[in-house]
């Protein structure tokens, strides 16, 4: 009796047409994303504002696009999950595009806020919409390989942010931003739908399951909560570490000037490889937990290089910030972890949401260490945030399921 073997899909089977669009749209996503983190300051002073106001307006308008960023989160989910994953995508660029370009028209603050919140909006649904319409198509078994080439790709939007601002005035910076979208919007025309979602959509039952029971049924609650804490240390390390690292390496007695934006460009670096690096860890590991907690394990290593590691020299600093960059690059898997745990009628929207939810919890770590730090100063207040965010980050993945291999083909009840 002869024994068929199943035939393995081939690895060169990820370079699908809807991944490779996804990539190129988390490339724009986060080009997007980060320009205000960029141009903040000269921005602002090109409208006429002083160091001080440029300070607290500045803040004001990062909260306009980070409150965008968490009504979009759910927004777009929910479409996502009604109208369906290729929907959102053209939906969600098509907005941050246009507002992107508007952004390069602002003449004063109130309409710059108003472009920033719009924005945030738009790229809410960019990340979480493609990790879901990938995990769905692709076969189970290369589902981290595509993760892998959308991180990668897509994290690599933040160096060329930071080369665009430095070739061109901040103006002509957002131009590039929302005309590179709108290119990327004539190359969705040709992605397909989710062939799960259609699915989905034609036998679901005449009692949908509305979204906000993920918030009343305890078993969806915790698994959304879990998908959120592992994600914690990552914007933390982006959020806190990089974007004040001026204010780490004086605290370490680095005599030369070092500038934020450039430990923020170092991270960034890093995490291009090591979410690379991280879906190919999972691969070979054949389990996504695993490869978290060592990439989780790595970034706790990096933080205390960072904190207690006697660090004296800009090279040795920027070796660190590499490296907690690469460490962190488990963003697309734990996005991609975050969609294999749930049906696909509520995928869309838990991956979506939990994307920028995780994003938007600079907002409550931030404060705190801005809280501590007279008191406890920048090394100690760094330590304590971040033990409270790896805490709570290995809580999460302790007992979570493991979803490596998971066939996606089922409803929530």
């Amino acid at each position: 009796m002869n024994v068929v073997t199943p035939v393995q899909p081939k690895i060169s089977a990820v370079l699908t047409l809807p991944v490779i669009v996804a990539s190129l749209g988390y490339f724009v996503d986060v080009y997007d994303l980060l320009l205000f983190n960029i141009v903040r300051v000269p921005s602002l002073k090109d409208l006429g504002l002083s160091e001080e106001e440029i300070s607290r307006i500045g803040a004001n308008i990062y909260n306009w696009q980070q409150a965008g960023l968490l009504i979009g989160g759910f927004m777009w989910g929910i479409l996502g999950d009604k109208l369906g994953r290729r929907s959102v995508l053209f939906g969600s660029i098509f907005t941050y595009s246009l507002a992107n370009i508007a952004c390069g028209f602002a003449n004063n603050v109130e309409l710059y806020s108003l472009l920033r919140f719009v924005a945030g909006l738009g790229l809410a649904g960019e990340l979480g919409a493609g990790i879901t319409l990938i995990a769905e198509i692709l076969p189970k078994e290369l589902r981290g390989y595509g993760a892998s080439v959308v991180a990668s790709v897509g994290l690599a939007g933040a160096i060329a942010a930071f080369f665009a601002v430095k070739l061109t005035d901040w103006r002509i910076a957002y131009f590039i931003g929302g005309g590179m979208g709108l290119i990327l919007l004539l190359l969705r025309i040709n992605v397909l739908e989710s062939i799960i979602f259609n699915k989905s959509i034609e036998t679901r039952g005449k009692k949908p399951v509305p979204w906000w029971t993920i918030f009343t049924n305890w078993s969806r609650f915790v698994r959304y909560i879990r998908c959120m804490g592992i994600g914690l240390p990552t914007y933390m390390v982006i959020g806190i570490y990089s974007t004040f690292g001026n204010e780490f390496a004086k605290a370490l007695g680095i005599a030369a000037d070092v500038q934020a934006a450039s430990c923020v460009l170092y991270t960034y670096i890093g995490v291009v490889t090591g979410d690379f690096f991280s879906g190919i860890l999972s691969q070979w590991l054949r389990s996504r937990r695993k490869a978290i907690l060592l990439m989780m394990s790595m970034t706790l290593a990096g933080v205390l290089w960072l904190l207690y590691g006697g660090i004296k020299s800009t090279v040795m600093l920027y070796a660190c910030y590499v490296w907690l960059g690469f460490s962190i690059g488990y963003i697309a898997m734990f996005l991609t972890t975050t969609a294999e745990q749930f049906g696909t009628n509520l995928r869309a929207t838990v991956t979506t949401s939990v994307a920028n939810n995780v994003r938007a919890t600079v907002l409550i770590t931030l404060p705190l260490f801005q809280l501590l730090k007279p008191g406890w100063g920048v090394l100690n207040s760094g330590a304590m945030v971040g033990a409270i965010c790896f805490s709570l980050a290995l809580l999460s993945l302790w007992k979570m399921e493991e979803t490596y291999g998971k066939e996606l083909d089922y409803e929530e009840a």
